[in-house]
């Protein structure tokens, strides 16, 4: 019984992997599949930048170039937090159908491959993959992108319907241009507040330090509970309110 366990847990754990794999294929077919004349589907790149998951808990991909190649460059970051996955599928599903960007868009996806446990449980999200995906971000996300020329990054996440608002941007550094950026997103959509929770695990490992070192950064948070058709709207509304914005 023991070993069957094991078996079993085993054999969960190679689903779940091949399925991010096969999102981030799916993500990548579309988005070059979308491509028109203002965004050079040539200048796209898909680069791994983390392979070891034996040691780090998981893997890191980046598609680089989405957009106008010659645009200003915005970064955006999934799987952080790994239990929230539906709305890691939800953008790059809606980013992926989004044309005529004005920008140039970098594209990190965390892939949290190990300690995940109860892998698609939004709450209570205590699983040690949490603190892996976190990992994952500061070690091989957060140094590309400090060091890439971004004008701004946006961490891609969901929440269990715990804050006062259900989908919300906000920075957690108070008075910087990330927060400024966020406001202004907000402000140019019809459903995303600005609500700061005032509390953050992820904030040290990658929009903070980001925020402190030249890079605007700020979360986007959905409520997981919400109809796929509700996220999609509400994702739709942030990604075009970020390609609008004046940087």
């Amino acid at each position: 019984m023991f070993k069957r366990k094991y078996i079993i847990i085993l054999i969960f754990i190679l689903v779940v992997f091949l399925s991010s794999s096969f999102v981030f294929n799916q993500f990548v077919s579309m988005h070059e599949g979308n491509q028109n004349a203002t965004n050079d589907s040539k200048s796209v790149t898909h680069e791994i930048i983390a392979n070891n998951s034996a040691q780090d808990g998981g893997t890191v991909e980046v598609i680089r170039n989405m957009g106008n190649p010659n645009g200003e460059k915005i970064a955006y970051v999934v799987g952080v937090h790994p239990l929230e996955n539906d709305t890691h599928r939800t953008f790059l599903k809606i980013f992926s159908q989004f044309d005529n960007k004005n920008y140039c868009y970098d594209v990190y996806i965390i892939n949290v491959t190990e300690d995940f446990s109860k892998y698609g449980q939004l709450s209570p999200d205590d699983e040690p993959g949490r603190a892996t995906g976190q990992d994952l971000a500061l070690k091989y996300v957060y140094p590309q992108i400090v060091n890439g020329s971004y004008k701004l990054a946006v961490d891609v996440h969901a929440h269990g319907g715990v804050y006062a608002y259900d989908t919300f941007v906000f920075s957690p550094v108070d008075g910087s241009v990330g927060e400024t950026y966020g406001r202004n997103v907000s402000n140019h959509t019809q459903n995303v507040s600005y609500y700061n929770p005032y509390q953050t695990t992820s904030g040290p490992y990658l929009t903070i330090p980001l925020n402190q070192h030249g890079v605007p950064a700020f979360y986007y948070e959905e409520n997981s509970y919400f109809s796929q058709g509700i996220k999609d709207s509400h994702m739709l509304e942030l990604v075009k309110a970020v390609d609008n914005l004046k940087l």
